[in-house]
């Protein structure tokens, strides 16, 4: 005796009209993942620590992470921490704080 209900022709229409907006906007938002899907490569290999353009980029930041090298230099985290001790030992940093985890850093001025 149950059973569904037969809906009325007016509820019809709105369920057509929102699997049609529906559908609209998965394909905008199709077109916009495909956009913004470019991959930067990564690099594993950190920069010359000698290098006079990298030291003088590296001066203009104020404070010195292992994430914030590495997001500005498009290389691993684990490569922007040996760069930062190769960059320490050269002179251009000293080490500010930081536990076994993180170090941070600040350029030397002068």
């Amino acid at each position: 005796m149950g059973g569904k209900k037969k809906i009325s022709l007016k509820q019809m229409e709105r369920m057509q009209s929102r699997q049609a907006e529906d559908e609209k906007g998965k394909e905008k938002k199709k077109e916009k993942a495909v956009s913004s899907k470019e991959k930067r490569t990564i690099s594993v290999v950190a920069p010359d620590a000698k290098n006079e353009k990298i030291v003088a980029e590296i001066k203009k930041m104020k404070v010195l992470t292992p994430y914030s090298v590495a997001s500005r230099f498009s290389i691993r985290i684990s490569a922007a921490k040996d760069f930062l001790e190769q960059l320490e030992a050269v002179g251009a940093v000293q080490r500010i704080s930081g536990s076994h985890n993180i170090k941070i850093y600040k350029p030397k001025t002068g």
